[in-house]
């Protein structure tokens, strides 16, 4: 009998639960320090800096494409069934509720989380994370709360930009070059809008931050072999946060329909 496969699928089990502990380790160590440890809030500030307003190119970008080519798609499908007046509406709530805070995180861990894994993986390589401990300073303290505190401040807030110019965009594409009635437009995109997809678009993208920031740092401080560690943590940091988060989406999409039935606020 073969079990070259049960031995792969072992592995592979016991690898997902060994890097699962190891992360929740983390998560745990991060909020006994955010708790007790004074908050380092130069640190912090620079953080906000690195991660938010240095991607906001990016962002900026990224929302405002997105939603004028969705507008454009849609008003393509929609003008065959005479619903062009439908178009505002289907834009701004895929904007609010997927299309944001989803393509908002996939920048940023592309953006910060390779950085981030690949600044803590110099450092570990380098023994600048003993020479802190060395000299007293918690590495958790100096190098990881500030880094998941700027990206829970920052992420929500990246996604409001990215989705406020990817409703403004698609507006300017729907209205002014598709020839869509602005009236119609703005009416419908209103009336089908609510309070309800601004909470799912803000809890979509703090909880994509904090997957970010955990997994960047987790990539960074356990890299080893020299360069070539420092090399695959950047990687290793993309690949598994953007696939999260895309896994994290499907959930939380239907955690948050059921605790926000349709018709609340």
């Amino acid at each position: 009998m073969n079990f070259a496969l049960f031995n792969a699928l072992g592995n592979g089990t016991l690898g997902l639960m060994r890097y699962l502990g190891e992360l929740a380790f983390l998560v745990r160590d991060t909020a006994e320090s955010i708790w007790v440890a004074p908050l380092r809030w130069r640190l912090l500030l620079r953080q906000i800096a690195e991660v938010g307003f240095r991607s906001q190119l990016v962002v900026i970008v990224t929302g405002a494409f997105t939603g004028a080519v969705f507008s454009a798609q849609t008003y393509f499908q929609f003008h065959r069934l005479g619903m062009d007046s439908a178009v505002g509406a289907v834009v701004a709530v895929s904007m609010f509720r997927e299309l944001g805070p989803v393509l908002t995180a996939l920048m940023l861990s592309g953006r910060v989380g390779a950085s981030i894994a690949a600044e803590i993986g110099t450092m570990k390589v380098t023994e600048q994370i003993e020479a802190l401990r060395a000299l007293g300073v918690h590495p958790i303290d100096y190098l990881i709360v500030p880094r998941v505190l700027a990206l829970i401040i920052s992420g929500p807030l990246l996604a409001a930009e990215c989705i406020g110019l990817g409703i403004g965009a698609g507006y300017i594409v729907a209205t002014k070059v598709l020839g869509i009635s602005e009236a119609y437009y703005m009416t419908n995109m209103l009336k089908f809008t609510t309070e309800r997809d601004l909470k799912m678009a803000m809890i979509k993208g703090t909880c994509f931050a904090i997957l970010i920031g955990f997994i960047a740092c987790a990539e960074g401080l356990k890299t080893s072999q020299g360069a070539v560690g420092v090399g695959r943590a950047p990687t290793q940091a993309v690949v598994i946060a953007s696939l999260v988060i895309l896994i994290s989406n499907f959930f939380l999409s239907f955690a948050l329909n059921i605790f926000f039935p349709a018709g609340t606020y």
